[in-house]
């Protein structure tokens, strides 16, 4: 194959615009799909190994079975001495019982009901390293709190949860009890955790006398050399028999922070898996219309076929012309489809971030763009091969009397 073979089979190309256009049509419209579904699941799992990054893996988790959310479950607590339990077990560097639970929210005569979740402000440090967020203007909770709040994210935002956005000073009421808004908490990125409220210990016991020691979910690490799984399968058999529970029955779990986000992970993968699957049809359907155009174009160009025999070119020179054309389009149409996949997916990642899921957030590696290109091209190529093998099976005096 030679520069002037590719030539030859550019040309062609343009002189069938029309039928080239439509038939790169059909395959820009799967590589644009598959693309922007892509761009998605590399962010989403980008997203995933810096929140690790920065939570740290040594984090460990302890929580209700067979529930949602934290705080969901009224009937599942982990009393304060299930707490100094675990804290007392070998390889437990840090821990912290933590109060969640759903409140009524209210600011300029609106209500909202949302999470509100307790600080242990003599913790602060490792709490905001384990979950990652940070207060981003004002100031964090400290002792003697007791009427002040701290906010997610999506508070300071008109719409967002109120008409009017919330500002640092503002009064808003708890259970119809009044705090002073302090600060502002970081985007995590989902509307949930971001509509979170933050109060002290002793104010979340004070409007919940009858939750007092008795935590949601607890949060530890793991001491420096000790690995995080072991010290999970420990802490559970050990707290199974100081809770005095069976085996398989137990109330909660423990679960290391890489578990939590490799569950995490292969939801989002199964999900996107299945939205490629979709996708990977309109590819299907291009191979089709590509295969159509070539067996098209080798029947319009049988005496040219001939032709080129005549003088000379051997089986193996028409049968790379004819892939290189198709592998062209299919190339064609995978870079006009990586471009208007990078539009959709910049688009849809807009329209998520404003909507509160600023997780889900494209990005473009290196190798997705070269893999979308050199996918395409191999489709064109693949959908042209049979063409190509038949043109290139054609007799030169039978193609030169072909009319």
């Amino acid at each position: 194959m030679n520069i002037y073979e590719i030539r030859y089979a550019v040309q062609n190309l343009g002189k069938r615009k029309l039928r080239s256009s439509l038939t790169i049509l059909s395959i820009l419209i799967g590589i644009t799909s598959i693309f922007a579904l892509l761009s998605f699941g590399i962010g989403i799992q980008k997203y995933v190994d810096d929140l690790a990054d920065e939570a740290g893996r040594d984090k460990l988790f302890i929580q209700a079975k067979g529930v949602g959310a934290p705080g969901t479950d009224e009937n599942f607590f982990l009393a304060k001495e299930d707490v100094e339990f675990v804290e007392k077990m070998n390889g437990v560097n840090e821990i912290a019982g933590i109060y969640f639970k759903a409140a009524e929210i209210k600011f300029d005569d609106q209500k909202r009901f949302y999470f509100l979740m307790a600080d242990v402000v003599d913790k602060l440090d490792f709490l905001e390293e384990a979950f990652s967020v940070k207060v981003i203007s004002g100031r964090r909770l400290k002792e003697g709190d007791l009427d002040k709040a701290v906010l997610g994210y999506n508070y300071q935002f008109e719409d967002k949860i109120f008409k009017k956005a919330i500002r640092l000073g503002d009064k808003i009421e708890i259970n119809g009890n009044r705090y002073e808004v302090i600060g502002f908490k970081e985007e995590i990125g989902n509307p949930q955790d971001d509509t979170n409220v933050y109060i002290t210990v002793e104010s979340f016991e004070q409007l919940f006398p009858d939750r007092k020691d008795k935590f949601s979910f607890v949060i530890m690490s793991a001491q420096k050399g000790v690995n995080p799984s072991d010290l999970a399968d420990r802490v559970e058999e050990r707290l199974r028999k100081f809770k005095d529970q069976e085996e398989g029955k137990e109330s909660f779990f423990v679960q290391t922070f890489d578990d939590a986000l490799a569950t995490f992970t292969t939801i989002i993968n199964v999900i996107n898996g299945m939205l490629v699957l979709i996708a990977f049809v309109s590819v299907v359907v291009a191979f089709v219309n590509i295969m159509n155009t070539m067996y098209t174009s080798i029947l319009e160009r049988t005496k040219e076929i001939g032709v080129m025999k005549a003088i000379g070119a051997k089986n193996s020179d028409i049968l790379l012309v004819f892939i290189v054309e198709a592998g062209l389009i299919g190339l064609v149409g995978g870079l006009l489809g990586v471009l208007l996949g990078y539009v959709v997916s910049n688009i849809g990642g807009s329209i998520a971030a404003s909507s509160g899921f600023a997780l889900l957030k494209p990005s473009y590696p290196l190798s997705l763009i070269v893999g979308c290109l050199v996918f395409s091209f191999l489709v064109g190529a693949a959908a042209g091969f049979f063409p190509a093998r038949r043109a290139s099976k054609l007799k030169p005096v039978d193609a030169l009397r072909y009319e």
